[in-house]
């Protein structure tokens, strides 16, 4: 089992930043992968970025690419997501989620369904 929680949503306006947390526990030697995935109210769940847990290999959405920053650090068992220039349209439920070595390692990272645990989802408000 991994437990995470995800931390650091607010209420912003347009072109400001935030960083979002989240803080995994359990079984983290067994991770892979971290992602961030965002639902808006109305709206599939959809990918933002995701991080290998011990390679540093990133992969980015076309729309966080330039502006949304992930990061991991493996001592405090946290992954980051520096979200910077905030748009309305990232108005969203933000989730964490970690993929597990070995588990359907032939789905891309990019898929909801390659991850094995989801946190509880940070809101994120950005007015204009």
């Amino acid at each position: 089992q991994v437990q995470l929680v995800e931390s650091g949503g607010g209420l912003v306006q347009a072109g400001d930043s935030l960083r979002l947390s989240c803080a995994a526990s359990g079984r983290t030697f067994d991770i892979y992968a971290m992602g961030w995935f965002r639902q808006a109210p109305g709206k599939e769940r959809e990918f933002v970025a995701t991080i290998t847990w011990g390679g540093s290999s990133t992969t980015y959405a076309d729309s966080a690419k330039g502006r949304f920053t992930i990061s991991r650090d493996n001592a405090e068992n946290t992954v980051y997501l520096q979200m910077n220039s905030l748009k309305p349209e990232d108005t969203a439920a933000y989730y964490c989620a970690a993929g597990l070595r070995g588990q359907r390692s032939w789905l891309p990272k990019t898929r909801d369904d390659r991850y094995d645990y989801w946190g509880q989802g940070t809101q994120v408000t950005v007015s204009s």
